[in-house]
């Protein structure tokens, strides 16, 4: 019924509730990446066999939902300039797997 597992040096417990309850995008995993190069790793890893979503969501080959955000993005997002945090959430909108250098090319307007 419990399993404990680990995954990036991270440790997870998870309980099997049994067939009535089914993976949906209300359970999630919410994945704070350094930079581009761990996005790519995880989102190539959890995307196989899977299905990519938008926004930096993806379903891995399980069904659970996962959301691979750069922090850069939180950082730029949360820009205090109302013009610049738009132009990178209306740029994040459009994305799949999030890019770092897009998400800053729209902040800085390049």
């Amino acid at each position: 019924m419990i399993v404990t597992f680990e995954l990036d040096g991270q440790e997870f417990m998870a309980i099997n509730g049994g067939p009535q309850f089914k993976f949906t995008e209300a359970i999630s995993m919410f994945v704070d990446c350094e930079d581009q190069a761990e996005v790519d790793r995880l989102w190539n890893t959890l995307s196989a066999g899977g299905e990519p979503g938008q926004c930096g969501w993806l379903k891995d080959k399980y069904g659970l939902s996962w959301q691979i955000i750069p922090k850069q993005f939180m950082k730029l997002v949360q820009d205090p300039d109302p013009i610049k945090s738009k132009r990178v959430m209306d740029t994040m909108l459009k994305m799949n797997k999030m890019i770092v250098a897009d998400l800053q090319a729209a902040h800085d307007h390049v």
